[in-house]
């Protein structure tokens, strides 16, 4: 039996990269997915396809994390869909690589809004949802423990922020028997942030493996996050960074 069987997943921002790779995981482990995207219908249609293709069920929701009415939208029709939510997973986020007095007030709310605001409104509307087993996963990242690169000042305070969210939200929710956790991942190959991008060769550098990471590498540790063998874990910020923090 599939360790996510009858199980149904929401995740935010998961048209591509790491958010397409964590919904074919997810599917691929029984669960029936939802994915939001902002804008790409096409891409967000073929991770639907994918999943459906290899036997899975899904659908694709369109909702930019800065609108929170759609965001609260995403996670109705997620449970109108398929009748419940097991897990909710915050991959929808956003970087502007660039010094901090060179980025603009504009930028700066960009980023909150999506990393920090998407996700508290994501977050509160499936706990009207969850029941006992649940399962809340924060995509963050290892520069919200430690910053290793220049460019990153804006994100890397939401990614903290993201990482004490986590932890506070541990302690309201673990009554419920519902857990909840922060995967950080490092420099992981996307479009987002490709190795062979301008900003990879300081990030490559500070691996302890000296390369980059792979999308499925973290939604390995996303798919365990929301089994059922992970029932113990709460609160806690798991690493996918190839030794960056070591």
């Amino acid at each position: 039996m599939s360790k996510l069987a009858n199980k149904v997943a929401l995740v935010t921002g998961g048209s591509r990269g790491i958010g397409a790779a964590i919904a074919k995981r997810l599917a691929a482990d029984g669960a029936s997915v939802a994915i939001t995207y902002a804008k790409d219908s096409s891409a967000a249609s073929a991770v639907v396809k994918a999943i459906e293709l290899d036997g899975g069920k899904a659908v694709a929701i369109q909702a930019d994390a800065v609108d929170t009415e759609a965001v609260k939208g995403a996670v109705e029709k997620t449970v109108a869909t398929f009748g419940r939510l097991d897990v909710l997973v915050n991959n929808a986020g956003t970087a502007i690589p660039k010094t901090f007095e060179e980025t603009t007030l504009e930028e700066m709310d960009r980023v909150i809004n999506i990393n920090i605001r998407g996700v508290f409104v994501a977050t509160q509307a499936a706990l009207k949802h969850m029941k006992d087993g649940g399962r809340i996963i924060m995509i963050g990242s290892s520069v919200g423990e430690r910053v290793l690169v220049p460019g990153l000042v804006p994100y890397s305070a939401t990614k903290g922020a993201v990482k004490i969210f986590t932890q506070s939200l541990s302690r309201e929710v673990g009554s419920r028997g519902i857990t909840v956790n922060n995967v950080q991942p490092g420099p992981i190959d996307t479009e987002l942030n490709p190795a062979a991008g301008d900003w990879a060769v300081p990030q490559k550098a500070a691996t302890a493996l000296d390369r980059y990471g792979r999308v499925d590498e973290v939604a390995a540790l996303v798919a365990f996050v929301a089994g059922p063998e992970s029932s113990y874990i709460t609160g806690a910020n798991l690493t996918v960074d190839g030794g960056m923090n070591a």
